[in-house]
Formats: C-alpha cells, structure tokens, sequence
C-alpha cells in the first residue's frame, strides 16, 4: 500500500509542507481551548473570504463538523432531508442521529447524488400528518456531491428559495467545498449558495486534523460552541485545529490544492472516456471497470475502492503527481 499510486481517498495524501510550517509556529504557549490567539482569528478569516459576517468554530472531523452544524438547527423530534447516498446517511454511523439525539433523515434520490428543489418539494408533500410525523427543520447537501457532482450558484438559489418558503434550515457538507469552488471558478460566497451553516473541508485538502464549521448566522455559532464541549470536541489545544485552517485560507492554498486535485482527475477522466459514469466537476471519477479489469490495475501499482459491481472511485489529492494520474488514465484506456 505504502509504494502503489493511491487513489483510494484524498485522505491518503500528506499533510501540506506549509500547514506543518503553521503547527510549528504555534507551537509555544497561548491560552487553552478556543482562547488563543488564532482561534480568535478565525471568524475574520472566513469573513472576509466570504465578503459577510459569520462565524467559524473548528473540530476534528468532517462527521462531527456536519453533526454539529445540524444539531444548531434541528430538534430531536425533527428531521433532515438529504439525498440518500449522502455521508451523513451512509458513511457516518448513524451519528446524526447521535448528535441530534434522535432527529431523523429524510431521504430523496437524485442524479449524481444531487438534491434537486422538485425531490424536497416531494419529501415535504408527503409530510402531512402533523404530531405523528417527523417534521422537516433541515436540508443538508453535499458540495461536491458523493459522485463528484458540484452545484452550481443557480442550482444553489433554487434550492435555498425552497428552504426559505419551507423554513428549513439549510446546511451544506463541503469536504469537497474546495474542489467544487475550484471546478466552479466563482467566489467562495457563490459556490456555498444560501445557506446557513457550511462544514469547510480542510483535511481532505491538505490539513492533518482540523475542519471548520462556519455559521453565517454567528448567533447560531453560540448554540454550537456549548455542544461541541458536550460533545467531546473542545480541545484544550485549539490553536493547533485553527493553524491548519488558516494556513489553508492563507494566499487561497485551499484554493490552489483543490485546483490540483482537479487538474489530476481530468488526466485520468481522459483516459477513461466512454467508461465515465459521471461527469468529472471535482476530484473524483467513477469509471465503469468489471473484476478481472480491476486486478490488471491493481497489479499495475493503482490503489483505488471498489465502489459497486461495476464501477470504482478513482479520487486524486493536492499531493497526485500528475504523471501517476495520466498513466492511470491510460492504463483504464488499455484495458
């Protein structure tokens, strides 16, 4: 594993050289938990590079990035629609549920693991029977999508305006946010949309162990910031979590990484062509590859996950080097 070409998750690439330069230098002392000096210099960071007001709090982990964003919105009685292949519904557990202390998600399908405002309208329809339902309080959707899917600004407005006639709350899971925003190539503010609470992706980006939960209502930062105590993600160390995160904003690097990332899965979606199952928006590509094609990958040094029965997620990083990713592409061309 150490010596293949990995492309089984982004989370296998080394931490930036300039995120570990930021961890040195806040190596000395500072007050504890969120008092330091860098946390304290957080909130004007995202201001700015959101050109409004808001609010950012920093944890360790994208699931518990997401969980807490939604526990500010969410009752227990409540539920959260999302699309049904989403991370907070597949790959996290059942810790929504955990966070939010019994909230449930409320599913919908969609093309490329995307929501559209048609399949909330329709979850909303169905909920018509008052005490004895589980009321929605909350979208949540993913930028970029499961499959790689980036919503553009348009999209974004479309499905806020639905939130806002519904009164739901609207939080976005952006631990390809970067990725999307680079695909995009419009502001940091347009590709996040309307909504009300972003999980800012950092470890997938570059960081060792720190994501960014941003509040564009800073008053719901309030709320959070005594759930993430509860939840065992104070650290008393916080200005390690907040120096990740500004080097990231520092000179856009998040920007810069994901431009990366994205540059190396267009190399391989070259190669792969005709066996694409979805349009390359981001740093992930899923080819149509059966068993025994696999394994002629694999012996050729590619880590990669098998995805379903015909296909495999190929996801590339800052640190890809573009000649892993073009021969990659190639060799899916030579199968």
């Amino acid at each position: 594993m150490a010596t293949s070409m990995q492309f089984l998750s982004d989370n296998t690439a080394p931490v930036h050289p300039l995120v570990w330069e930021a961890m040195r230098a806040a190596d000395t002392f500072d007050a504890p938990y969120d008092g330091d000096a860098l946390s304290q210099q957080l909130d004007a960071a995202f201001s700015q590079l959101f050109g409004r007001e808001c609010s950012a709090l920093w944890v360790a982990t994208g699931t518990a990035a997401n969980c807490l964003a939604l526990a500010s919105m969410v009752e227990p009685h409540g539920g959260v629609i999302c699309h049904e292949e989403a991370h907070i519904e597949m790959d996290e557990c059942g810790a929504p549920g955990f966070y939010l202390h019994g909230a449930k998600l409320l599913l919908t399908p969609g093309d490329g693991a995307k929501l559209t405002p048609e399949a909330i309208k329709t979850v909303l329809a169905g909920i018509t029977r008052g005490v004895h339902q589980v009321p929605a309080q909350a979208i949540s959707l993913t930028q970029a999508s499961e499959y790689g899917a980036s919503y553009t600004p348009q999209e974004l407005i479309a499905i806020g305006d639905v939130a806002q006639n519904a009164g739901l709350g609207l939080h976005m899971d952006g631990a390809r946010f970067a990725n999307a925003a680079a695909y995009l190539g419009c502001s940091p503010a347009q590709a996040a949309g309307p909504v009300d609470t972003l999980s800012f992706g950092c470890v997938k980006n570059g960081a060792l162990g720190a994501e960014a939960i941003v509040f564009f209502d800073p008053e719901k930062a309030e709320l959070a910031r005594w759930r993430r105590k509860r939840a065992g993600h104070l650290q008393s160390k916080g200005r390690f979590l907040a120096a990740q995160i500004l080097a990231l904003l520092t000179d856009n690097l998040w920007l810069e990484n994901a431009r990366l990332a994205n540059a190396s899965a267009l190399l391989i979606a070259e190669g792969a062509q005709e066996r694409l199952l979805h349009p390359v928006q981001a740093n992930e590509v899923f080819c149509r590859v059966h068993a025994g094609e696999r394994a002629v990958l694999r012996d050729a040094g590619f880590a990669f996950y098998d995805w379903d029965d015909a296909s495999i997620r190929l996801v590339t990083s800052w640190a890809t080097d573009p000649s892993h990713a073009r021969a990659l592409g190639e060799a899916i061309a030579a199968l």
